[in-house]
């Protein structure tokens, strides 16, 4: 099930990555700010990136802690797409997969092509 699916803006790439508040419905806070979410990427490796959302009426989520690693593993900017999907890989353990991907040209039509890991 997605989650999200989002063209990555300058501040997701330098920062933190924000996303709408409407999928926080797919993350289980257990009454906290955040939680460590166990995630598998494009290359089958397990990884840990929190999640936080914000203290207030307005709990806009973002991914920090482990976020930068995955940018810079995957030599991501601005432009390209990162969905995150709910999926239970009951071998590694993990709650979600991440995707990303990059906007190609093919025929004239445009695509999005899966990145693989850079480093």
């Amino acid at each position: 099930m997605e989650v999200l699916n989002k063209e990555l803006k300058p501040t997701d790439i330098q920062h933190r990555f924000s996303f709408p508040s409407r999928s926080l419905q797919y993350v289980d806070f257990a009454g906290e700010f955040s939680v460590d979410l166990r995630v598998k990427d494009n290359s089958g490796e397990l990884r840990v990136i929190r999640c936080k959302k914000r203290h207030g009426h307005h709990a806009k989520p973002e991914l920090s802690r482990g976020w930068r690693r995955y940018v810079t593993d995957y030599e991501l900017r601005v432009g390209d797409r990162v969905v995150l999907l709910a999926e239970e890989d009951h071998i590694l353990g993990s709650q979600y997969r991440i995707e990303a991907k990059r906007r190609i040209i093919m025929f004239g039509q445009e695509a999005w092509g899966d990145l693989p890991r850079a480093n």
